[in-house]
């Protein structure tokens, strides 16, 4: 298992904005019970989030097979780290995991305008599994890493669209002050209690390629039992660190009944567990909403 000492941390602060993916360029699941999430609805004209609270039933009979889920139509799925404007201090290939707010709030303005409706994991999971519907242009929104600034920049502008996301919280820095600070647990909380989903990004982002045995509990069992006591709701979705993954971490995540587990970039899918190995890709900070779009439709034909 990994050493947990306090040198991890410092390091971590420096090296993160431009970690999450190595890669940049641009079966089964298991039997569910009925969940409450928050689904989105427009936003008012004042720009005030209108979201209601609505029952959704997650699949509990049988799911489709492995070959049938990796045919469906691919949903565009959106991977951001940092929410803030660029500083002199920012490497210029950091810059593409930082999307500064002004950026972010034109493209999230023209996901508005062209009709994209933000999902839920938990929809993407039943359409994947059962082919439910989704609405119209479908998008998946999510956030890695627990960055204060997804909380303090990106929620008031997914509110004002009543978009709702996913954010992958890495609880090593839950509460972590310093040149880049993490979210705290209420707000931790009060995502989840707005309706986002909050799910495991692993306890300190170490390679899930490279775990044994042992790091599983550290880093997907235990990490997942104290964001489930922060938001007092199951944790049921995993984000690979840096988007790697191999079919071994699929196998064991299967087993951790995590229902589904999201990477980055790589077109590949585990034949066997495809829910294991969902793919996204990251909103560079150097896109425009139109390359955004361009991006968007190119990535994601099939």
């Amino acid at each position: 298992m990994f050493t947990r000492n306090s040198l991890f941390l410092a390091l971590l602060v420096g090296t993160l904005a431009a970690s999450c993916n190595s890669n940049k360029k641009t079966g089964d699941g298991q039997a569910t019970t009925a969940v409450t999430e928050t689904a989105a609805t427009p936003a008012t004209s004042s720009g005030t989030d209108t979201s209601a609270t609505a029952t959704t039933a997650l699949p509990t009979g049988k799911l489709a097979d492995p070959a049938t889920i990796i045919a469906r139509k691919q949903v565009p799925i959106l991977c951001y780290h940092q929410i803030r404007e660029w500083r002199g201090t920012d490497s210029k290939s950091a810059k593409d995991y930082i999307c500064p707010t002004s950026v972010f709030v034109q493209q999230m303005q023209m996901l508005k305008d062209s009709g994209y409706h933000a999902i839920t994991a938990d929809q993407l999971y039943a359409y994947l599994t059962t082919g439910a519907a989704l609405p119209t242009k479908p998008v998946f929104l999510t956030f890695d890493d627990g960055d204060e600034d997804q909380y303090t920049n990106a929620l008031p502008i997914l509110n004002k669209h009543g978009f709702k996301a996913m954010f992958g919280i890495m609880t090593v820095a839950i509460g972590r002050h310093g040149k880049q600070p993490y979210m705290s647990k209420a707000q931790i909380k009060d995502l989840s209690d707005k309706g986002h989903e909050v799910c495991c990004h692993t306890w300190d982002h170490h390679n899930a390629k490279k775990y044994t045995a042992a790091d599983w509990q550290a880093q997907a069992v235990e990490p997942r039992q104290l964001l489930e006591e922060i938001t007092g709701k199951p944790v049921k979705y995993f984000v690979y660190p840096f988007g790697l993954w191999n079919h071994e971490a699929a196998v064991e995540l299967q087993k951790l009944k995590y229902l589904a587990a999201f990477q980055l970039a790589d077109k590949k899918r585990d034949e066997q567990y495809p829910l294991q190995s969902i793919r996204r890709i990251i909103a560079s900070g150097y896109w425009s909403a139109k390359t955004l779009h361009n991006n968007m439709v190119g990535s994601f034909k099939g």
